[in-house]
């Protein structure tokens, strides 16, 4: 027989624990956790070091032009805009006016980034539907599939013609360091775009090619497949980076031109 004196004990036990547990923590260690985490503070960023920073990646891009490259690029360049953002935020950074034709270009790149984003997702979803076609041996809809995204390659191409390259003012550092970011930005996503494509374009080398080369297996064909997805994924994810330092940069530069 079972002693329920004993097990009323132990559950007693083991929600006063559990309680203990999960206490509130007293104001003092919060206090106390809060200034381990915010300590040591970095350094603010100088408009020398950005400029570098800017010149170091525009490098690195132009050596090594491979989809984790873009990635890489479209995230070092959020984390320069931290830097920008510091830097036109100090009381004695006087651009005020200057920065003011910035407002309509930073919403150019802006749009750009957030069209781009919606195009990473629409190519990653073409190509979870083409795995899915291959799977069944559907040969028309592989077909319609790779036209859909051919089409969708073709579109994201043309949003680049659009884009237009502001005149910048002579003598200010920081407006040249917000055309550079710019011109790196643009640049990174269409090069993504580009190195996207040649997947379907190149005949000898692209992964259609791959696909219906008849001596590769279908669970081979499937981690072609599954491979751009996930590079196209990152892309997307690293677009949503870049897209959510460049509303900081813009909420930033209205405050500074509102005041």
């Amino acid at each position: 027989m079972v002693d329920t004196s004993n097990q009323k004990s132990l559950l007693l036990y083991l929600l006063l624990s559990s309680s203990t547990i999960q206490r509130k923590p007293s104001r003092s260690e919060m206090a106390f956790h809060l200034r381990s985490i915010s300590l040591p503070s970095r350094p603010q960023a100088n408009e020398a070091e950005v400029e570098q920073e800017l010149l170091s990646l525009e490098a690195s891009i132009s050596s090594s032009t491979t989809i984790g490259t873009m990635c890489d690029g479209l995230r070092r360049l959020g984390d320069i805009y931290n830097g920008v953002e510091e830097i036109i935020g100090l009381p004695s950074n006087q651009v005020g006016k200057m920065l003011n034709g910035e407002m309509d270009s930073s919403l150019e790149v802006l749009d750009l980034c957030s069209i781009m984003q919606e195009i990473f997702v629409e190519m990653k979803a073409i190509i979870q539907e083409l795995q899915a076609a291959l799977r069944k041996g559907d040969d028309a809809a592989v077909q319609a599939n790779i036209l859909s995204y051919t089409r969708l390659a073709k579109k994201a191409k043309k949003l680049f013609k659009k884009t237009t390259k502001k005149a910048t003012s002579a003598g200010c550092r920081m407006v040249m360091l917000f055309t550079k970011a710019r011109e790196i930005s643009v640049s990174l996503l269409e090069s993504s775009v580009h190195l996207l494509s040649k997947e379907i374009d190149m005949p000898k080398q692209s992964l259609v090619s791959k696909v219906f080369h008849k001596k590769k297996a279908v669970v081979c064909e499937e981690d072609l497949l599954q491979e751009l997805e996930c590079s196209i994924g990152d892309l997307e994810n690293a677009a949503g980076h870049l897209f959510r330092k460049l509303v900081h940069i813009r909420v930033s530069l209205l405050n500074i031109l509102s005041s």
